[in-house]
């Protein structure tokens, strides 16, 4: 009887789950009919906010979306989203053939990192050029005929954002290569945003280029590792322009005495001439963005309007007084900035400029907030360039400090991550303002002890090292002997501590527990895939 009641109740279960199963496929059913009655204007509308791959998945929904995605205005076809480049290859082949060309495409985005294969060169080029009174938003990044694709872009008078990431074919990885030759007069007046990587700008008699002088609607500006050809000024003038971001310096190319481009190397010196100097007339400048070496000369009254500033990671691993004084002078321009954000290495660099605490500069008078991105100093020459100063500094007022730093040195210590007295000095004029503490290094840096180290300092960003991402948990060679070191404290100068290996100042409490977390590191997934 027992077993009888037990098969009764579990058949009455498999029923009330059978129905709810099919109440539930009922009400999809319903959902997806509700979806498909909609108009095909807005069911496109909808589809334009997915990559290509995406939208061509909806043609198995049902035969109302078998062929609605050929009529799509939008494409984006990013090889990252394939497993292999034949894939990518093949499915944008098919993409551009199978589309019904007779619907208007309004934004094009194609991103083949490296060697495009001839086939769907030729497909593309055929599609823009087709499409070129009605695209406004286009996006080109592959390794081919560059002329052919600037040729393209030149009859596209609607566009109002362009990106172009261009090298030619055969060409390696870096951006060392042959740079395009970026058109003089390029007619593309509704043009609001422009983003230029490896092109190059070639001057005239003037010595001065200026190559966005056409576009006077022009609001976002972003130059990638560009160059200028026979001239000493690139002349930056609008007044429409709101955001500017330069990554790397622009190097000077003189074919006087460089006739082949393609054997080009790149300029790594202290020399300020071998760089053009970029010379702003941006009254409306709001947003400036620096990442790359930082030799850059700006000038002009182009950043006296901006209010966010953000010096990237630059990557640098050389520093001298001349690269502290282009930061400098960045700084004295920066009278009307809100919101400065710097990494722990610009700091570091800026710190090089002898007495610089002790100078009064009247800029930064408005800032509200400044966010400093801490990085691992590692071992290298920018290092000892940092201890070297910081030797000479204690030579010239406190003689029995030279000794214990350099003792202090030898045992594997490091100077602080944010240099002494930086941070008043950048308040000078703002006492108030907010100073946040961020780093994608806890497992190294000790970001508690940064904090404290700075009057109303607080951490913004923190996560455990016990929860590093595997690429970023391999520590530097000299981090991982600061943990063993063994100093007595009368031979350590207070500004000196170790990278890791020391109590982060987290109570008891929250050490145990994060001893007991998991480790939950996983790869990175590759979307799309």
């Amino acid at each position: 009887m027992l077993n009888k009641h037990r098969m009764s109740d579990s058949n009455e279960e498999s029923s009330m789950i059978l129905q709810n199963m099919k109440k539930r496929k009922q009400c999809d059913n319903q959902n997806d009919d509700r979806l498909s009655d909609l108009p095909d204007c807005v069911l496109l509308h909808i589809l334009s906010f997915l990559n290509t791959k995406q939208v061509v998945q909806t043609c198995i929904l049902s035969k109302r979306w078998t062929h609605l995605w050929k009529r799509i205005s939008t494409l984006f076809l990013h090889s990252s989203n394939f497993s292999t480049l034949k894939c990518f290859a093949k499915y944008a082949s098919k993409i551009l053939t199978l589309r019904d060309t007779s619907t208007a495409l309004h934004a094009f985005d194609l991103d083949r990192w490296g060697d495009i294969e001839l086939q769907l060169f030729k497909k593309v080029l055929k599609c823009v050029s087709s499409q070129n009174t009605h695209l406004k938003e286009l996006g080109i990044s592959l390794h081919g005929d560059t002329s052919l694709v600037m040729s393209c872009v030149s009859s596209c008078h609607a566009l109002t954002s362009l990106k172009l990431s261009l090298s030619p074919r055969g060409s390696s990885r870096t951006h060392d290569d042959t740079p395009t030759l970026f058109p003089n007069s390029l007619n593309l007046p509704l043009l609001t945003n422009l983003d230029l990587t490896n092109f190059a700008f070639c001057g005239g008699e003037s010595n001065c280029v200026e190559p966005f002088f056409a576009f006077t609607k022009l609001n976002s500006l972003v130059i990638h590792y560009c160059k200028v050809i026979e001239a000493q000024v690139l002349s930056i003038s609008s007044e429409t322009l709101v955001n500017l971001t330069i990554a790397s310096p622009l190097e000077k190319i003189n074919l006087a005495k460089q006739n082949n481009l393609s054997m080009l190397a790149e300029i790594k010196t202290d020399n300020l001439s071998n760089y053009a100097e970029i010379h702003l007339s941006t009254p409306h400048l709001c947003t400036f963005n620096y990442t790359g070496y930082l030799i850059q000369k700006i000038c002009g009254s182009g950043l006296s309007s901006v209010k966010k500033v953000n010096i990237g990671d630059s990557r640098q691993f050389h520093a001298s007084v001349v690269h502290s004084l282009v930061i400098f002078n960045w700084l004295l321009d920066f009278v009307n900035v809100e919101s400065l954000t710097l990494t722990s290495t610009t700091l570091q660099i800026l710190s090089l400029l002898p007495n610089l605490l002790e100078v009064k500069h009247h800029s930064l008078c408005n800032l509200k907030s400044l966010d400093v991105v801490l990085i691992p100093l590692y071992d290298g020459s920018l290092s000892q360039s940092i201890k070297d100063d910081m030797l000479k500094k204690a030579a010239a007022k406190y003689h029995k400090e030279v000794a214990k730093f350099s003792k202090a040195f030898k045992a594997r210590l490091e100077p602080p991550v944010i240099p002494d007295g930086i941070v008043d000095f950048l308040r000078q004029n703002s006492p108030l303002a907010e100073v946040n503490i961020s780093s994608d290094f806890p497992h190294v840096l000790n970001l508690k002890q940064v904090a404290e180290s700075i009057k109303g300092a607080k951490i913004v960003k923190y996560r455990s090292r016990y929860a590093a991402p595997a690429s970023s948990s391999i520590a530097p060679p000299s981090a991982t002997a600061h943990a063993s070191v063994a100093v007595s404290a009368s031979a350590v100068p207070p500004n000196l501590h170790l990278y890791c290996g020391e109590k982060d100042g987290k109570s008891s409490n929250e050490d145990k527990v994060e001893k007991h977390q998991p480790n939950t590191n996983s790869p990175l997934l590759d979307n799309g895939q």
